[in-house]
């Protein structure tokens, strides 16, 4: 795979991230390409990575064996159909754009694409991030094997069988990091509220949740057992959890993550015309 030559079409954070994880692994630098509008993006690129920079997205996928997709949703048509005539017919066309579907980027880009949509997330900065992939028809296995290995160079990877999924993925990973922001900072304010030094309570909720994840990650039994050892019976972490179930802390999680998938298939409506 070293050898391929991948060119990310927009250089923001998450090609950022991507490109700092591939280069990290040991991949050749002079076979990766960015593209974007700023110069100063494209000259940071290049200052901190070594890769090959171009402002015409046209002449930086010229050549390329793997197309990464990584502009705002809100702009993905205009850049298809400007790539349209211009990538080579056999490249790999992964895209990371939230909402757009594999038939919006097949009708833009011509109907013979080769096509994975991914959803990343933001901890892909840190490569610490979870990326849920779906492979179009016609992806070859081998294609399959390219595409796991960029993603998988900014974090774990995950494949489903249905691009709808894509939605739940969005509502579990890619929005999900926000989630455990908001609950940190509702922690760290009830820290603060009780006497903590907002440092001291920042730091410690941080860590908690980090070590919590990790202990998670590592464990061989599942989340609630992983639960119920934390909860010592009349002990103080049994009044939290009952304190969170009272105000019915699961089904406000449902909802949450029932509306982000909703809003998940509403952008595939509007952003796919």
């Amino acid at each position: 795979m070293n050898r391929l030559n991948i060119t990310f079409v927009g250089g923001g954070n998450m090609a950022r991230s991507i490109i700092g994880g591939l280069v990290l692994q040991g991949y050749a630098p002079g076979n990766l390409c960015a593209s974007a509008r700023r110069p100063e993006t494209l000259d940071a690129l290049h200052k901190d990575f070594g890769i090959r920079v171009e402002q015409n997205n046209g002449a930086a996928v010229k050549g390329a064996d793997v197309v990464v997709l990584s502009v705002k949703p809100q702009v993905m048509k205009e850049v298809c159909l400007s790539l349209r005539d211009e990538l080579p017919p056999n490249a790999l066309i992964i895209s990371v754009a939230a909402g757009i579907t594999c038939a919006s980027l097949a009708n833009w880009l011509g109907a013979s694409r080769h096509i994975v949509r991914c959803m990343p997330n933001t901890p892909a900065l840190v490569q610490m991030g979870a990326s849920g992939l779906y492979a179009a028809a016609g992806i070859t296995a081998e294609e399959r094997q390219i595409a796991e290995a960029i993603l998988g160079a900014v974090g774990t990877v995950a494949w489903v069988d249905d691009e709808g999924l894509i939605d739940t993925v969005t509502a579990v990973s890619g929005s999900g990091p926000a989630y455990f922001f908001l609950f940190l900072e509702a922690m760290v304010a009830s820290a603060v509220q009780q006497g903590l030094d907002p440092a001291t309570a920042r730091q410690l909720a941080i860590q908690t949740a980090a070590g919590a994840a990790r202990l998670a990650q590592t464990s061989d039994v599942d989340l609630a057992e992983l639960r119920r050892r934390v909860t010592s019976p009349g002990g103080t972490t049994e009044r939290a959890i009952a304190a969170f179930e009272q105000h019915k802390f699961r089904q406000a999680v449902d909802i949450a993550m029932q509306a982000c998938a909703n809003r998940s298939r509403e952008l595939a409506e509007q952003l796919g015309r």
